[in-house]
């Protein structure tokens, strides 16, 4: 029974790096489509978007079928129910990339960045792929580590957005109330994409150390040592105890 059980959490597994992969693809065509008003990227963005909620739909069943063909250990069920956080996070991701994908289809042919602004787009753009790129990296090797560096890179996009927004309420602005209206639309989705890579990273350091990030962080600083094994093994047991208590 345990190994049918490790082969659905294994599938569950490989369906959240195939959603994470597909939520990588639906951005860089939402971001062509903006940035090179191609018509063409911006439908494929779109109608990609359907196959995200098949994969969702699998992975609620996985889940509701794991939770219920036996009771999970400790560790098993922290990774199920950090999943099933993560299938919605992708979720997310991927409605953020379509609101993209639609504003770029809305305003075609004309471009949605004003031309001065596309050299900061364009950063926006980068720090979105190398976020999509890491958080995929951590559902193949859950490294706690580099997990928590995450936040950095998000930092980066805030300071980013807040330096955009800053150009578009200023009175210098130059530029039409609608391509300031459009970049503040934009700034708010590479900002909560960019928020939900960081989500993404906090569960996969739960998932490995039973932390949260700052507690983690906290821990590593102090020095003190754990074995993840004997770690799992004694919460394995507590919750046996409790099971059959």
């Amino acid at each position: 029974m345990r190994t049918i059980y490790r082969e659905h959490l294994d599938a569950f597994s490989r369906d959240l790096i195939e959603m994470c992969q597909n939520v990588r693809t639906l951005m860089d065509d939402a971001t062509i489509a903006l940035l090179t008003q191609s018509l063409d990227h911006a439908e494929h963005a779109l109608s990609s978007s359907d196959g995200l909620d098949v994969i969702r739909q699998r992975c609620e069943t996985r889940s509701m079928q794991l939770l219920a063909l036996e009771s999970p250990v400790a560790s098993d069920l922290r990774q199920v129910v950090s999943s099933i956080y993560i299938v919605e996070d992708f979720e997310r991701m991927g409605a953020l990339a379509t609101h993209i994908a639609k504003l770029a289809r809305l305003r075609h042919p004309s471009p949605v960045v004003p031309e001065p602004m596309v050299v900061l787009v364009e950063e926006l753009v980068r720090l979105s792929r190398e976020l999509g790129s890491q958080t995929e990296g951590l559902l193949s090797d859950p490294d706690p580590d580099a997990a928590v560096t995450l936040r950095d890179a998000d930092d980066e996009v805030d300071t980013m957005t807040s330096y955009i927004l800053n150009l578009t309420t200023n009175r210098q602005w130059e530029h039409s109330a609608r391509e300031a209206v459009d970049l503040a639309l934009l700034c708010r989705y590479f900002e909560r994409y960019s928020d939900h890579c960081v989500n993404v990273a906090a569960r996969t350091v739960f998932l490995v150390t039973g932390m949260k990030p700052d507690a983690y962080l906290e821990h590593r600083r102090s020095g003190n040592g754990f074995d993840m094994d004997e770690r799992f093994a004694v919460i394995a047991r507590r919750f046996d105890q409790r099971r059959n208590g």
